[in-house]
């Protein structure tokens, strides 16, 4: 039985950071990976994929040139499912190239096959033709991701009705289709083929959406997609799906009503992909949704020589997060220093429009009880978002009254994903709202709008002693709002 100082079950992104953040370590480590190629579910159907998924739907539909051209205005006219996977494969295998030359260069071994364990200590792997190979480590990593959650009502087909995981298969595109879930996943892709000009339908038993964003920003975020046609189906609860044909489905609600489409997306929920694992032979136990308990700090699980990280053990479910994690986890296990995770990441959902949040909501806030302001600024007050035809976009500063210290960030619209890293880095070094409106910002930018948000709720703050006048930010009748620059230096 070959033996190993460290095994890594999963290739995903907190397996494949603990694996080689061990072997920099010395370590001998394996990754087992069940997939056809390394990369797990975040590249061959998840984050990587989606994202893809989402600029490619973006750049053909002319998406980002209707506020200029119109809404007729497209790059390319007939649009396919072909169309939409070119780039697919190209980025897909991009990645797993770069993924497997990691691996190569810092002398990680990986073996593709299930992998389950025998004793706390052992595992066997069966392999694509049926092989079984035992292996031994003094350490474990269980980095295994989630797969989605199918239920017995729902009649998957991969040809009409998709789970999240089966989605860029799809043969053609809709006229009309119908998403169940208004989680991340299902409002991603809800939005995505809507901006394709396909009618969309959101079913969600929930009364609204992302209940962990700030309810500003949601509001926001929801005007937007009715404004162009979304259909939004909150409080509402599928009884049953049904396929009448080829391209014609029909959602059963409760309460009677029953809505068509050509095709429907399953969306709600996943669940830990550790059933086939063999835990109890391990000492471990997952929760109901096959989800693993942690340490939050270590992310050590109860049996102390065997970590978890990634979509395995719950929220945020991040690939970014996931990464940290894995990397953290394998420092506490080989006994190297790691730092705490911080408290606040930034939040990114890849919608159309984007979403990115961190640090506090407004909620959060009052329920602590601090004493806070909030400033508001509009994409479209700032020069960049006016060349750019951006119409809605906001981004919102949560500030504590008395420390004057940034509490939260949070972003809807185009670039929100990487305009939240300034207020992330702000709020993790204790930065006050005279960072924003002291420093300049490079014009014309979107990264205008922290100034311009800054400005909004310096002019209802308690002035400093030696603070500067106040700055008036509305703008003479008829005009578009000036610039953060030039309303600084008037």
């Amino acid at each position: 039985m070959e033996h190993f100082e460290l095994i890594v079950i999963g290739s995903g992104p907190s397996g494949r950071r603990a694996a080689i953040q061990a072997a920099k370590f010395g370590c001998r480590v394996l990754v087992i990976e069940r997939g056809r190629r390394v990369g797990g579910v975040s590249v061959h159907t998840g984050t990587i994929p989606s994202k893809t998924l989402r600029e490619t739907a973006l750049n053909l539909s002319g998406w980002r040139e209707r506020g200029f051209y119109g809404r007729a205005y497209r790059v390319k006219r007939d649009l396919s499912a072909t169309d939409l996977r070119a780039r697919l494969e190209m980025t897909l295998g991009h990645e797993v190239e770069v993924l497997e030359h990691q691996f190569a260069r810092n002398q990680v071994q990986t073996l593709r096959g299930a992998a389950r364990f025998m004793s706390p200590h052992e595992i066997e792997v069966t392999g694509e033709g049926g092989e079984v190979t035992s292996f031994s480590a003094d350490r474990f990593l269980l980095a295994v991701g989630t797969v989605p959650h199918r239920p017995a009502h729902v009649p998957f087909d991969g040809q009409s009705i998709f789970d999240s995981d089966e989605i860029l298969e799809l043969p053609a595109l809709p006229r009309y289709m119908t998403v169940i879930g208004a989680g991340v996943i299902g409002v991603e892709y809800a939005t995505i083929f809507s901006a394709l000009d396909v009618h969309v339908t959101l079913v969600e038993p929930r009364t609204s959406m992302f209940d962990f964003l700030d309810r500003e920003l949601v509001e926001d975020f929801t005007y937007q997609l009715r404004d162009r046609g979304m259909v939004l189906r909150f409080g509402a609860e599928v009884e049953r799906v049904e396929r009448l044909g080829p391209g014609n489905c029909e959602v059963h609600l409760k309460g009677g009503r029953r809505i068509r489409s050509g095709m429907v997306l399953f969306a709600a929920g996943r669940v830990g992909a550790t059933a086939a694992l063999n835990l109890p032979a391990c000492g471990l136990e997952a929760d109901k949704r096959g989800r693993l308990a942690v340490d939050p700090d270590t992310f050590q699980t109860s049996v102390p020589h065997i970590y978890a990280a990634g979509d395995v053990i719950g929220f945020p479910s991040l690939a970014s997060t996931s990464m940290e994690q894995g990397r953290i986890a394998v420092c506490h296990a080989l006994g190297k220093p790691a730092h705490r995770p911080p408290e606040s990441f930034p939040y990114g959902i890849y919608a159309v429009p984007e979403i990115s949040t961190t640090g506090l909501t407004e909620e959060e806030v009052r329920d602590r009880g601090i004493a806070y302001e909030c400033g508001v600024a509009r994409f479209r007050e700032t020069s960049r978002g006016h060349i750019m035809g951006l119409e809605s976009g906001m981004l919102k500063m949560i500030f504590d009254l008395e420390t004057r210290r940034l509490l939260g960030c949070h972003i809807v619209g185009e670039g929100a994903t990487e305009l939240i890293h300034i207020g992330q880095a702000v709020i993790n070094l204790g930065g006050t709202l005279e960072y924003f409106v002291e420093n300049t910002f490079n014009y014309p930018t979107l990264a205008e709008a922290y100034k311009i948000a800054a400005l909004d709720a310096w002019n209802r703050m308690p002035a400093l002693p030696s603070a500067p006048p106040r700055i008036e930010l509305a703008a003479p009748p008829g005009e578009l709002p000036a610039p953060a620059a030039k309303r600084a230096q008037g």
